[in-house]
């Protein structure tokens, strides 16, 4: 979700991740049917059936929209891209864009002017700019008070567990009721230290192997989904398909980067125990593969989002897998054109050899918005409501955060995807996602995750003679990011 999606977001309007209209409206609805059901045989509710002629309307009549009457003239959002901007563009009810081709020159909802203040997650510059804005919040002037704040899960619990965020709940949203269909990963991402759950999101992101079908076929005989994952059922079965892939002139990743978020999401210890780095061994496992995939030629050392991990996305580009969840596929994929393996609909997607994820947007509720009834009105419908969420999974071929909108599409042929050739994997990162633990995430994953592939790529192209001497790079260069740790 870094460089190439921002660049590819103006060209790949089905992007990663959407997901709306609201549970609240729902709830409304069974409220208002239930209390004039209560209520029907006073006089007023007899009066305003004869006015509005039946019960369905009567429901209408009695159904109201948000009040936004007490809330600020402005709502600013802190973002880094345009994911969040063009998904309330594209979905949020009454919405109205200044400008259909860039969703961050904002718009309006009614009388509230919607403003979003763009910072890219390069070199930290989005979390120094949150750093330096949120604590200010409550001081500042009501028409330039944060409003919504946007973060990642690498990095969410720094926020999440400080005043900055708000607890949904204060924001008059029942978590448990309205929030009951969301994926449970998706709220212990966060939720604080004394169980405030302070963001929610539109999206889930589990991830899966997406395999070249064409290089299926030509080195394993089949690409059928089952026949593949025999081939990738674990990192030694992985082992062997590489080299056999390399005979045939494949690699079996474009990257070694490429695998690390798989083995970075099964560690036993997150990165920072008791304030000391650590290395937990299933990352010096994905170091010791991945050394031995590059030297052997089985894999490359490219950056993620360079050109070079780009070419896999074309039948050249010789390239037999890549690890991700939905947004990958149909967002970084080159899907639009019509020369890539995707524009053909020639990947296929299987389990792989362990469960994971990656990525997410979270919306956050900054402490001392004036506009709390509209944010809540954003996430409420941003988030909850399944129907729409169906819709957006079957135009968009996305993994939304509603359990039951995703159960149903997984089993329903209609909801294929283009790009894997007609395949709906959507039972697997269904199964992925209830699967997902997060018991060992930190607020330094994003740095040190960072830091780490950067130091080990130095070791994988012998920019330094030793595993010991990438890992001091790694050290010094996470101690810089964050003065208080140590190793």
């Amino acid at each position: 979700m870094k460089k190439f999606k921002k660049a590819m977001a103006l060209s790949l309007a089905l992007a990663m991740g959407l997901s709306l209209v609201a549970c609240g409206d729902k709830k409304e609805e069974k409220e208002t049917t239930t209390a004039a059901e209560t209520t029907e045989a006073t006089t007023e509710a007899e009066s305003t059936e004869e006015a509005t002629g039946d019960a369905s309307e009567t429901e209408a009549v009695e159904t109201e929209a948000p009040d936004f009457s007490n809330d600020g003239k402005v709502l600013n959002i802190q973002c880094w891209n345009d994911e969040f901007a063009n998904r309330l563009k594209d979905h949020y009810p009454g919405y109205e864009a200044n400008d259909p081709d860039d969703a961050t020159a904002g718009g309006k909802i009614g009388d509230i002017e919607v403003k979003f203040t763009v910072t890219p997650s390069d070199d930290n510059a989005y979390q120094n700019n949150l750093d330096a804005v949120l604590p200010e919040n409550g001081d500042a002037a009501d028409d330039e008070k944060v409003d919504i704040f946007l973060v990642e899960a690498d990095y969410a619990l720094k926020y999440v567990n400080t005043p900055l965020a708000m607890p949904v709940a204060d924001l008059g949203i029942d978590v448990d009721k309205e929030l009951a269909n969301q994926y449970q990963y998706t709220k212990d991402v966060v939720t604080d230290k004394d169980g405030n759950l302070k963001g929610v999101s539109w999206q889930g992101c589990p991830g899966v192997l997406i395999y070249n079908r064409e290089a299926a076929k030509e080195v394993l005989g089949s690409d059928e989904p089952e026949k593949v994952q025999d081939a990738v059922k674990d990192w030694d079965t992985f082992n062997a398909t590489a080299k056999t892939m390399n005979e045939k002139g494949y690699k079996i990743t474009a990257t070694a980067n490429d695998s690390f978020r798989v083995f970075s999401n099964n560690v036993s210890s997150p990165w920072v125990v008791d304030g000391k780095i650590t290395i937990d061994d299933n990352i010096k496992k994905w170091v010791d593969m991945s050394k031995e995939q590059v030297d052997a030629g089985y894999t490359g050392t490219a950056d993620l989002w360079s050109d070079d991990w780009n070419k896999g996305f074309y039948p050249d580009g010789k390239v037999f897998c890549y690890f991700g969840p939905a947004w990958l596929i149909n967002f970084c994929m080159s899907a639009d054109d019509p020369e890539s393996i995707a524009g053909k609909g020639g990947w296929g997607a299987t389990t792989g050899p362990q469960g994971f994820y990656w990525g997410g947007t979270w919306i956050c509720a900054a402490n001392g918005t004036d506009n709390p009834a509209l944010v809540a009105d954003i996430i409420r419908k941003m988030t909850t409501d399944e129907d729409v969420m169906t819709e957006i999974v079957k135009a968009d071929s996305d993994f939304v955060n509603n359990k039951p909108a995703m159960e149903a599409a997984a089993t329903d042929d209609s909801f294929a995807f283009d790009v894997l050739g007609g395949q709906n994997p959507l039972a697997m990162f269904c199964e992925g996602a209830e699967k997902i633990d997060l018991s060992n995430i930190s607020e330094y994953d994003q740095g040190c995750n960072e830091s780490f592939q950067a130091a080990m790529k130095d070791y994988f192209e012998g920019n330094v003679d030793s595993y010991d001497a990438a890992l001091e790079n790694f050290y010094k260069s996470v101690s810089e990011k964050y003065p208080e740790l140590t190793y």
